[in-house]
């Protein structure tokens, strides 16, 4: 029987963690067909189906749950003997795998991961942006980038950007015929763009001046998750948007879009990097990880803006 190689482990774990072809043909730089031909190979080989597939999911097999009980750790001990070897290398090399917001990647691409780059050119990254929370260690990746707000207790945390703010916008046009918002109280006459968590609720905007804090539950008729297309809605003029102060810098300093209630936004701490403190942390991560601490203090001024 021909022999099996890792790649096809691999995509075995792959699939399993997405349950769908399509995200995790993504993940190995395959195309989806490609991926699919290679799973049915490997069962045709092996004689049993390690997947139940629908038109709809994908899903492992008993048999399927079975194989990658005894494989995946294996597949972890190849992985951390790996990376043990690569200590041996005079400048760190392979791929780091990071999973954070959109915004959060954003905020530090060039200033962070282009410099990284820069500086260990044998380094490949390999960055994957999606709203809501995930599993790093079980979905494969070296370290999260979230709000420190956000970080797993059970992750070590090492913040990558000052302390943020975040802003109440509007465009010039929307307040041609309204009074500007003095108190969050005052939101209640203003039309808002509301923010979905990824997780399905709504954001409530918060607040908080000489101690007093505030939760607004905002009204209006546009609801959206990205925080782009929030900048965009302000600049069209359809009302207040409550964002990063990062998000919206360049327009305020531009005149496009105006901030109030800015006595009622203190800062909170800022975009973190983190990771499992129980695992062995490669060289290529500790090697961004000096990038993230020599360059985070540095990032922005006090109005969001790059310095």
């Amino acid at each position: 029987m021909q022999k099996t190689g890792l790649a096809e482990l691999n995509a075995v774990v792959a699939v399993s963690t997405h349950r769908s072809f399509r995200r995790a043909a993504a993940e190995l730089g395959l195309s989806p067909s490609a991926l699919s031909h290679a799973i049915a190979a490997l069962e045709q080989r092996m004689g049993v189906r390690l997947f139940n597939r629908t038109t709809r999911s994908v899903a492992l097999s008993a048999a399927g749950e079975q194989f990658l009980a005894r494989v995946q750790p294996a597949l972890r001990e190849i992985s951390a003997a790996m990376a043990a070897a690569n200590e041996l290398r005079d400048t760190p090399a392979g791929t780091l795998r990071l999973n954070a917001s959109e915004a959060a990647a954003s905020m530090i691409l060039a200033p962070v991961v282009l410099e990284f780059l820069r500086r260990h050119p044998a380094m490949e990254v390999d960055i994957v942006t999606e709203g809501r929370l995930v599993d790093i260690v079980g979905q494969g990746f070296d370290a999260g980038i979230r709000i420190a707000e956000s970080v797993p207790e059970d992750m070590i945390a090492v913040p990558c950007t000052p302390p943020v703010r975040f802003a109440v916008v509007g465009a010039p046009a929307y307040f041609a015929t309204r009074s500007k918002p003095r108190t969050p109280q005052d939101l209640a006459g203003h039309v808002c763009v509301r923010t979905r968590f990824p997780s399905g609720p709504l954001y409530k905007w918060d607040f908080e001046k000489r101690g007093q804090r505030v939760s607004v539950d905002v009204a209006g008729p546009l609801t959206l998750d990205d925080h782009h297309l929030m900048v965009e809605a302000a600049l069209g003029g359809a009302g207040l948007v409550w964002t990063s102060e990062y998000a919206v810098a360049p327009h305020v300093a531009a005149g496009r879009l105006l901030r109030v209630l800015d006595d009622w936004s203190p800062p909170i701490p800022g975009l973190c990097v983190y990771y499992p403190g129980h695992r062995h942390v490669p060289a290529g991560l500790r090697a961004f990880l000096e990038v993230v601490r020599e360059v985070a203090p540095t990032l922005f001024d006090r109005d969001g803006m790059r310095r």
